[in-house]
């Protein structure tokens, strides 16, 4: 037992040893061990803030779908989503258009079960009392539209089924569209024009800022038979839908529900694919997390390898101190010192450098992205992998870069080195 603690505290001791003369090492020289640091500090933060700006992609995405979708809708379309032109094009070929027929239909067949509200949009020039705004996007939707997607109202009100069935020329607009006609007053009970139609304003939506890089806050809603009486019937349709609440029906089994009629709609035989797309905020979640898994893929190891730049001249500084200093490795080996000794005091050094720049570069990190998040109004948000990412590499790194100037160091014959000047 006594063997086993004397042989403890000998390790002990070497250890403490081996680390306070890294310590003063590295004091001794402030200035080389800051430049040596430089880049592991520069590569670690680069590290954290690439992940920060990975993750607050994925949280603005999310946020997006949620403004566009809510949390329990679905959409049916021709084309729901596309990763290109290719891709879009051969599903526009292949995909059935979806008309006002087929809406009324799953209305009609599914209505009991299922919320549906038709929607088309088109840009246009909206105009009041001599001013205009150019980048409004009309949306034509039903009035159960806010039962099925979160649209909330800050003033006023949508418009009703009724004012929807009669073709009131009513509507409920954005913010941006508000501050741009109405600036600083009240827009409900006002009108405007779209297409030289007076419209009246029956609600202001609440600011939503935007999705996907698309502001959600110029848009106006019109009733579904206005869009169509203006615009005409179009190409196709796209249709919102919500399992009714009160059913307790479930989003997977309202999907089925939808997708069974309009198969039987469209006659598709058992063996076929679906001839529409059905897009649900799931869906688009994975989708985007696929995106991201191959930016983080790609962008994370590039951002790594300003780490091994950062090793590969804490070697080259450590390979110095091995030079400058082997008269004293000649002194401590003539004084007992054994090669693990000398080994563990410069492979100490380097990882303590790395250490501590991982760590200097993981607070430096944190406060580029919390300026960052605030200069720009962008998301941006630290999470404990790439924390830990950077300081585990950061700290594999410095092993790596230490291991051979102290491996060398240890092996000097100590006759040699004690000449050495």
């Amino acid at each position: 037992m006594g063997v086993y603690r004397a042989g403890f505290e000998r390790s002990v001791c070497t250890l403490a040893n081996a680390f306070r003369l890294a310590v003063d090492s590295i004091r001794a020289r402030k200035l080389r061990s800051f430049l040596t640091l430089l880049g592991i500090i520069i590569g670690v933060g680069s590290v954290v803030m690439v992940g920060a700006a990975i993750e607050g992609l994925g949280l603005y995405a999310e946020q997006s779908t949620s403004k566009i979708f809510g949390s329990e809708s679905y959409l049916v379309a021709q084309v729901g989503t596309a990763g290109n032109m290719r891709e879009y094009l051969q599903k526009l070929r292949r995909n059935k258009r979806l008309r006002a027929e087929d809406y009324q239909y799953l209305k009609a067949l599914t209505g009991d079960r299922i919320l549906y509200s038709p929607y088309r949009q088109r840009a246009e020039e909206v105009r009041q009392a001599g001013l205009k705004y150019e980048d409004a996007v009309v949306l034509g939707a039903g009035a159960n539209l806010p039962e099925i997607r979160d649209v909330t109202l800050v003033d006023g009100r949508f418009f009703t089924p009724e004012e929807e069935r009669t073709r009131q020329a009513v509507c409920v607009i954005g913010y941006d569209a508000r501050t741009a006609l109405f600036p600083g007053s009240p827009a409900v009970g006002r009108t405007i024009k779209i297409r030289g139609i007076d419209f009246l304003v029956l609600g202001e939506q609440e600011k939503l800022g935007s999705a996907f890089g698309r502001s959600q806050d110029n848009q106006i809603y019109i009733p579904y038979t206005v869009f169509t009486r203006m615009f005409g019937t179009g190409q196709s349709i796209a249709v919102f839908a919500r399992p009714r609440p009160e059913l307790g029906l479930k989003l997977d089994e309202a999907i089925d529900i939808t997708r069974v009629a309009l198969r039987a709609r469209f006659k598709t035989p058992p063996n076929k694919a679906d001839t529409f797309e059905v897009v649900t905020p799931d869906a688009v979640r994975t989708m985007i997390d696929q995106i991201l898994g191959m930016i983080s893929a790609v962008v994370v190891p590039v951002t790594c390898i300003s780490l091994v730049v950062g090793g590969i001249v804490i070697m080259n500084i450590m390979l110095v101190s091995v030079t400058e200093r082997t008269h004293e490795i000649g002194v401590r080996k003539s004084l007992g010192a054994r090669r693990f000794d000398v080994m563990l005091q410069f492979l100490l050094e380097s990882v303590l450098m790395s250490m501590v720049g991982g760590i200097v570069g993981v607070g430096l990190g944190t406060a580029m992205t919390e300026v960052l998040s605030r200069a720009f109004d962008i998301s941006m948000r630290i999470t404990p992998f790439y924390v830990l990412l950077a300081v585990f590499v950061s700290s594999a790194v410095g092993i790596a870069s230490g291991w051979y100037p102290a491996s060398r160091a240890s092996k000097l014959d100590p006759v040699a080195a004690l000449r050495a000047e």
